[in-house]
């Protein structure tokens, strides 16, 4: 396996561009989507408590269509999870 280096969450106040284009270089099967897994990496990433739990919590939040992934039309959901459950500041949701 091979030694990944990714790019961390930009500080501050991003938008929800730049919090997708953050959560895409975990995108590990390039399907577009994030899955539960791919939302662990990028947690873990973050040195946050408690990965696992909160990946879970987070798909189970945004994912709509109960199909196990998030995709761009439910990165909304996420993006309100990821501002009220972990404490980023993203602006301009409504591009989203």
């Amino acid at each position: 396996m091979a030694f990944m280096r990714y790019r961390g969450l930009p500080q501050g106040e991003v938008t929800a561009e730049e919090f997708w284009a953050w959560l895409r270089q975990f995108d590990a099967d390039h399907d577009g989507r994030i899955s539960r897994e791919e939302l662990q990496q990028a947690l873990r990433s973050l040195n946050l408590w408690f990965a696992a739990w909160k990946a879970r919590e987070g798909v189970r939040a945004a994912d709509a269509n109960r199909d196990g992934v998030v995709g761009a039309e439910e990165a909304g959901r996420l993006f309100a999870f990821a501002q009220r459950q972990l404490g980023v500041k993203i602006s301009q949701l409504g591009s989203y």
